[in-house]
């Protein structure tokens, strides 16, 4: 019996379970749950939910929820097929963050990453183009509609040009600002090459940055942090 996932290298928790499923001739392991859906011709959805200590075991990987969206024709899709590639992310993303706190509540969104390294850059490139509101709700709240969220964001950099591994980072700041919710955004490791510029995972359990290519940084998660960690990852290659 296959038993050891740690012999190959994926951040995708669907890659970990087919291949342990496969390998045991299983139709489904013992600790996981696990569907998928067609949101459209060109995207699936496969969530993967570790249930117990025997699915943690399994695919070495924390308890929780993990979403994976495979958009089939990205790198050609035209307009229309790349808005609804967004919806069906967005609106994944909004389920995990209803699951943690309520509509008002701070976010600060965090880009991992190295943004002179093209394959781990996509975390602070992402951070360019959100919406930041913290800094308008504190000093001008009458030029945004009463319902919007307080939104900061940062990319803190890499252990090797800051020399401070990136959980102190923010540590610092959520000690600081105080919000309730952090949004993680890196790029992961897949074990299939077609998958890059395609495949975007969602999960509430945090994150274990350089995981998936042999090289463990502090863990990012609400054990660290002491609030929920959504981290959204997806495989970059250009």
């Amino acid at each position: 019996m296959y038993d050891n996932n740690e012999n190959f290298r994926t951040d995708l928790a669907d890659e970990r379970r087919e291949l342990y499923r496969k390998a045991n001739n299983m139709q489904e392991v013992e600790g996981i749950k696990s569907e998928e859906q067609q949101f459209n011709e060109h995207i699936k959805k496969t969530k993967v939910e570790i249930l117990d200590e025997n699915g943690e075991n399994i695919l070495k990987k924390p308890k929780g929820v993990y979403v994976t969206i495979d958009i089939n024709n990205l790198n050609s899709a035209q307009d229309n097929e790349i808005e609804e590639a967004a919806t069906c992310l967005s609106q994944e993303i909004r389920e995990l963050i209803k699951k943690h706190i309520d509509d008002k509540a701070e976010i600060l969104v965090v880009g991992l990453g190295n943004e002179y390294v093209t394959p781990d850059a996509l975390g602070p490139k992402v951070i360019a183009d959100i919406d930041v509101t913290r800094h308008i709700l504190n000093y001008m709240p009458q030029y945004l509609d009463e319902n919007t969220r307080a939104v900061s964001a940062i990319s803190p950099g890499v252990l090797g040009t800051t020399g401070i591994e990136t959980v102190e980072i923010l540590k610092g700041i959520v000690e600081n600002i105080k919000p309730k919710l952090l949004i993680v955004i890196d790029a992961l490791a897949s074990r299939n090459i077609d998958r890059i510029s395609k495949t975007i995972q969602l999960s509430d359990t945090g994150i274990v940055p350089g995981a998936g290519v042999g090289n463990k940084r502090n863990e990012i998660s609400v054990n660290t942090l002491n609030i929920p960690v959504i981290a959204i990852r997806g495989a970059y290659g250009c």
